[in-house]
């Protein structure tokens, strides 16, 4: 074998420490790449199907606490803004415009955190001065808390 070839085996094989992507967000790239090839498959021409019947199909899929959090959040996100498209991301709960998403939901489950999230991209008009958050904690959405997001995602969709 040549100096410059490796002996095949991964990092976590030859039991060494791996510093690159963790399987959870290794996880979220295939999805993606699933995600990607599904809207290829159905192309421009095709009948499309309804993306929120993959969204409702994830978000049944979730531990419980993150399935009542993604529910009401998606009911929330539909009548604030009925003009945002739900569709998958990285195997997340996303709203989107022109198919360009807005906004999502993490579950805490998917990358083993605290809590679950919502999470705004560049394309939310949240701008607010030099610094504004782009993502929320979700522990319980209250009635007052739903008024919250509902008013942060007309904001962005403004």
């Amino acid at each position: 074998m040549k100096a410059s070839q490796t002996s095949g085996k991964s990092a976590t094989e030859s039991g060494e420490k791996y510093d690159g992507f963790t399987d959870e967000e290794r996880g979220a790239m295939k999805e993606r790449a699933r995600e990607l090839k599904a809207s290829a498959r159905r192309g421009r021409g095709a009948a499309k199907a309804d993306p929120e019947v993959d969204v409702l199909a994830k978000i049944a899929e979730m531990a419980e606490v993150d399935r009542v959090l993604a529910e009401r959040l998606h009911a929330v996100v539909k009548a604030s803004a009925p003009e945002l498209t739900p569709k998958l991301w990285y195997g997340m709960p996303a709203y989107a415009r022109d198919g360009k998403v807005v906004c999502f939901f993490q579950s805490a489950q998917k990358f083993k955190t605290r809590y679950a999230t919502l999470g705004f991209s560049d394309l939310a008009n949240l701008d607010d001065g030099p610094l504004f958050p782009t993502a929320y904690a979700l522990t319980d959405l209250t009635a007052e808390v739903e008024a919250q997001i509902s008013a942060l995602v007309k904001k962005a969709v403004s």
